[in-house]
């Protein structure tokens, strides 16, 4: 349904979700509506994505798994904060020039959106893993690069949205929120593991910064779940938040 704060062409979602690192198949999807999820996240593009090879992520794709009912969290998985701890991102880190390479990267993210019939008012979330904040020039660079990527993708009539680490990127996000930084993600979507789903009572976050319709918890991650006969390693979400309108 949409929502009344985000207005009419925005899409938003209340409910659990699964991200999983490859689209799982259509007739995975349509077992997997025996469980409690209703909405899936998926990698749709980025330099440092993990799994390159999305052998079924097509606009075909997109429209079943939108007529089954599922709604779709698109997953941009960019160039890496200098400081990134994962030592697998560090060979996508942000260069020299991080606004430059922002704009790059969000008129990416809309182009491969388009390609799969993901519609203008939809969310494109950026995914900047887990970073040491705390070293300032590291903290300027990836912030320069978040703003130019939110900038690019709200000039192209998409909503941008941040996921990373509730104690790292989230807590850079909150800071630059508080000092009044403009061209910051309009969805937070926080990664704290072990600990009950919930929206609102995030510590890295002021209670109304975000807010309403403008978060998600990703509450546990790597686990292994059946549903429908098929089982799969995801993790699992509490949404409350923009999702995808599949064209």
């Amino acid at each position: 349904m949409a929502g009344a704060f985000w207005g009419p062409k925005v899409r938003t979602f209340h409910g659990r979700a699964f991200d999983v690192c490859r689209a799982p198949s259509q007739n995975t999807m349509r077992r997997w509506r025996s469980s409690d999820y209703r909405g899936v996240g998926v990698y749709f593009g980025g330099r440092g994505r993990a799994c390159r090879s999305q052998r079924v992520l097509n606009p075909s794709w997109m429209r079943a798994v939108d007529g089954m009912g599922w709604r779709v969290l698109p997953v941009y998985v960019g160039s890496q904060s200098p400081c990134v701890g994962s030592r697998h991102k560090k060979k996508v880190r942000i260069g020299r020039y991080p606004w430059q390479q922002g704009v790059q990267e969000g008129r990416d993210a809309v182009r491969r959106a388009g390609a799969l019939n993901i519609q203008r008012s939809s969310p494109l979330y950026l995914d900047m893993e887990a970073y040491n904040y705390r070293k300032r020039k590291c903290a300027n660079t990836t912030l320069a690069f978040v703003r130019a990527w939110n900038r690019e993708v709200r000039r192209h009539g998409y909503v941008p949205g941040f996921y990373s680490s509730a104690d790292s990127g989230v807590r850079h996000m909150e800071a630059a929120r508080r000092a009044g930084v403009r061209d910051l993600p309009s969805v937070m979507w926080f990664a704290r593991w072990h600990t009950k789903a919930h929206l609102y009572r995030e510590p890295a976050l002021w209670k109304y910064a975000w807010h309403p319709q403008r978060r998600i918890h990703q509450y546990a991650g790597n686990v292994k779940e059946r549903h429908g006969g098929r089982t799969m390693v995801i993790d699992r979400n509490l949404v409350h938040a923009p999702v995808a309108r599949i064209g």
